[in-house]
């Protein structure tokens, strides 16, 4: 089944509940009819049964069909906690044409929101730039669901401009804060320390405060692969203008591609080798592939904590 990254499919959707709705089913779908196993097929109404517990919750008739005993949830359980934290700095309103960092980042929490929801599980969501900008509790209601959704809508409206980032300030900010064990999920395009190993070494400073906090963390590292990674632009001169900053240069990309393209994977590796050495799960997230690749990673990820 095609995933839902044709930019006018999405745009003619109703809203972000219908969104996530249809890449949430559509996703599960898909794990159905393929071989990608470990996840209960009626994981959105139930739980697998653990013996020794009470039986008067399991559900005989899905027992009848599956052989398999499972335990029906309700609204007040949780089995998660999980903090969505969205980087809502000038650098994710690109690229200008079609959709940017921002707002694919915004579909995809939608997306893992509703499947939160399915599941019981606990959520909060983090809106940061420099500091963390706002908070929500957190909450596993239906009403929860849609005053977050509310806000995603406000920052897809109203994208913020000439804001930098700084993630280092902003994980230290939430590890004071979350005292419970929890799964972090932060979507960035993760740009603000600009290949300067300083700030990667003070950024990876802030997420061993979350470790030793006992939290998992999970970053999906959104980027646009064609213009930012493999900078594919046109053979002729342009004039490059910083989103955060305003600063503007003129450039061939032609002349400093090979160097550009050797300093970003540089940059890269560093961050990858920094991450399985704090066993955090970085999965890269190019705006052009979809939002399946996140929930399947998102499950595992959960499926290991549990």
């Amino acid at each position: 089944m095609g995933q839902l990254n044709d930019d006018q499919q999405i745009r003619h959707l109703a809203n972000l509940e219908l969104l996530a709705r249809q890449v949430v089913e559509g996703f599960i779908t898909g794990l159905h009819q393929s071989p990608f196993h470990g996840f209960s097929v009626e994981f959105a109404e139930h739980r697998l049964y653990n013996n020794g517990e009470s039986v008067k919750n399991i559900d005989w008739k899905l027992m009848a069909r599956t052989d398999k005993l499972f335990v029906k949830q309700f609204e007040e359980e949780t089995n998660l906690r999980c903090y969505l934290l969205l980087d809502s700095s000038s650098s994710m309103n690109f690229p200008e044409k079609g959709m940017d960092k921002l707002q694919f980042s915004i579909y995809a929490i939608a997306s893992l929101m509703y499947l939160f929801k399915k599941q019981r599980d606990a959520f909060a969501l983090s809106i940061f730039s420099d500091k963390v900008d706002w908070i929500s509790p957190v909450k596993s209601t239906s009403t929860h669901l849609f005053y977050l959704y509310a806000e995603l809508e406000k920052l897809y409206n109203n994208p913020k401009e000439k804001t930098s980032t700084s993630i280092t300030n902003v994980l230290h900010q939430i590890a004071e804060q979350v005292h419970q064990r929890s799964l972090i999920i932060i979507f960035s395009d993760m740009l603000e320390n600009n290949l300067d190993s300083e700030k990667m070494n003070a950024l990876f400073a802030a997420i061993q405060h979350l470790k030793y906090n006992k939290h998992e963390v999970v970053i999906f590292n959104v980027n646009d692969k064609q213009k930012e990674l493999d900078f594919n632009f046109d053979n002729r001169p342009h004039h490059f203008i910083d989103i955060e900053s305003g600063d503007e240069v003129k450039v061939h990309p032609g002349k400093i591609r090979q160097a550009y393209q050797t300093s970003l994977q540089h940059y890269k590796h560093q961050l990858e080798l920094k991450c399985a050495q704090y066993h955090i799960d970085i999965v890269d997230a190019p705006i052009q592939d979809g939002y399946y690749n996140i929930l399947k990673s998102y499950l595992i990820k959960r499926n290991s904590m549990v």
